[in-house]
Order: structure tokens, then sequence, then C-alpha cells
């Protein structure tokens, strides 16, 4: 059984105060972000905290993000707010950011994985802002999808993957980013980057006057960002361009059908699998990365080959995603 999906836009309505309504009353909903389908509880609630886990089949020590509608409601899940992270906020709120920051006496440990400090972000997508209008208060909300698997950049998506465990999808149109928000701790007045995102470490450091630095092993766990994530079933792997050719032709002489998300417009003219072109641009490769891995996922395809992104600043999120994407693999392959 599928959940119900209810178009929804950013001016309210009744398909916003019924959500904010089964929030209300403990149930689950997920709705649009500007990066990709979050699914929502209310964070105050133990209960339904437990309700949400159980939905992704998450780890208990995962920690979620409070999704809040700004810096003033963020104080209020925050023990204190680091002068960076003020300056961020202001900055880049609402928006695809996450700041980490100590957590407030009453914030659930369910919420923080038991730790000190809470993921709190002011999402830009409307249908999320009007959302957290009409509820009132904080909504945790992961990626609404099974754990460790694809995020969902649509309604349809969230369907297919939790069914009748959600009690509404707000259908908002595709996300506008496709991957996750940026996330940022602070160690001292040191920016820590924990997680890659929308928002690059060159940004981060034109609003800091340094750039932020790889998190260590005392900063605060984030989510997402176990060695394997944002998987898809099929077996995945990355590819160099000079390689491909010949992995695809290995794989097709031992009867194994292949999908391929590459940068070439048009596959072998010998190939009989799947093939997805993407583009160039990063932040378009981004925006169309779940959808494309998705779609290959349910195309009955034995091993899925993915041609490696360039280097450098720009496609540092997409390559961060792709590197779990395929941290998983049982290769046998020589």
């Amino acid at each position: 059984m599928s959940a119900r999906i209810r178009p929804a836009t950013g001016a309210g309505g009744p398909a916003i105060d019924e959500a904010a309504r089964l929030l209300a009353q403990g149930e689950l909903v997920a709705f649009p972000t500007e990066t990709v389908y979050g699914l929502g509880a209310d964070a105050s609630n133990p209960a339904a905290l437990a309700r949400l886990f159980e939905a992704k089949r998450r780890p208990a020590d995962h920690p979620v993000i409070v999704h809040v509608t700004g810096l003033d409601s963020a104080l209020r899940w925050s023990a204190s707010m680091p002068e960076g992270a003020r300056a961020l906020a202001e900055r880049f709120w609402p928006g695809p950011l996450t700041l980490v920051v100590p957590r407030a006496p009453q914030v659930p440990d369910a919420v923080t994985g038991g730790q000190p400090a809470v993921g709190l972000r002011a999402p830009s997508h409307p249908v999320a802002r009007a959302l957290l209008e009409a509820f009132g208060g904080g909504i945790a909300a992961p990626s609404a999808n099974r754990f460790g698997h694809v995020s969902p950049t649509t309604a349809r998506h969230v369907a297919d993957d939790l069914g009748d465990a959600v009690a509404l999808i707000l259908d908002g149109g595709p996300c506008d980013f496709g991957i996750e928000s940026t996330i940022v701790a602070f160690d001292g007045d040191v920016p820590l980057l924990l997680r890659p995102g929308a928002i690059g470490a060159e940004a981060i450091a034109g609003v800091l006057g340094r750039a932020p630095v790889e998190g260590h092993a005392a900063a605060p766990r984030a989510p997402g960002t176990l060695a394997s994530h944002y998987a898809p079933r099929t077996p995945a792997s990355r590819v160099a361009h000079a390689a491909l050719r010949a992995e695809i032709a290995q794989l097709a002489g031992r009867d194994e059908r292949v999908g391929v998300l590459a940068f070439d417009a048009g596959a072998p003219a010998e190939f009989e699998g799947v093939w997805i072109a993407a583009p160039r641009d990063p932040q378009r490769y981004a925006h169309m990365l779940y959808a494309s891995l998705r779609r290959l996922d349910a195309a009955a395809v034995d091993v899925i080959l993915i041609e490696d992104v360039p280097g450098g600043a720009a496609w540092s999120a997409v390559r961060d995603r792709l590197m779990r994407a395929t941290a998983g693999i049982d290769d046998d392959r020589d």
C-alpha cells in the first residue's frame, strides 16, 4: 500500500494544514526541501521520533537534522550559537546549510544520537517553509528513504521507498539541488566541514574569513557521513573515462547487463544495457544524480558503472556522494 500524495504549494492551503495536524498528532509527513525530500516528525515528540527511526530503519545513534524557520527559532533548540554559526545562518538561511551547535537541554536524545550537539537547518523550499509556519515547531527530517539508500528527489520516490509508513506526502515537484545540505560544526572558532553540499567551502570562507577544515575524530557525528551511504541496491562502481568501454566489454563478455552513468552522450554501438548521459555542469549533475541512480536501479541491470567526475572544489559534494554510493560493492572483477 502506498502513502497518500497531495500536491502542495508554498501558499499554505488544505494540504499544508493537514500535514501540520498530522505532525502534531505524532504522525510522519514527507515534504520537499530544496535539497531532497525529508521524512518529517515532531522533533519534540519522542514517540514520533521512534516512529521515524523505525520507518527509515535508521540506527538509533545516527542523528537527525531539525528543520526550523530561521535563526530565531534555531535559538530555541541550541544552548549557544557560536559567532561563526550565527554569521553563516544570517548569510545562508533559508538555504541548504546545516549548522551543528550545542543542544538545548530539552532536545530529545533521539534527535542528536545522544550527542551534546544538534543539527539545525532552515530550508528555503516554499512548501517546507509553509509547513514549518503552519506546524509552529521544529521538524526532525532526515531524507525520506530507507537508511543508507538513494535519497528521494520526488514525491514518487518517497512513496516507492516508504509506502504507508508515511501518513502523507506533500508533492512540491522535483527538488532543486538534488543532494543534501552542507553540514558545518565548530571546534571553538574553527569551522569544521562535516559533509560537503550545495554551499561550497569557498562560500563559507567568504563569510568567516577562513576555509572550513575536515571534521576530525572528536567532531560530532553527522547524517550521511558513513562510508557506505546514498547507495543503489544494484552493485555500483566508479570507473575512469579511459577504462569505461573496456569495463563494459568485459561485463558484456560475462553476460552481465550493465547500467551506465557517463558524460558521453552516446553508448557504444553494441551496447545493450541502459545508458544515461550526465551533464558536465556540477550543479546540473547534482540535480539529476539520485533520480538517475534510481532509474538504473529499477532497470534490472546487474551492475551500475559511473564515470568518474572531475576533481576540484565545484565537484566535491557530488564526488562525496558517489564515493559513498559505491563503497559497498562486493567486487570480484579483475
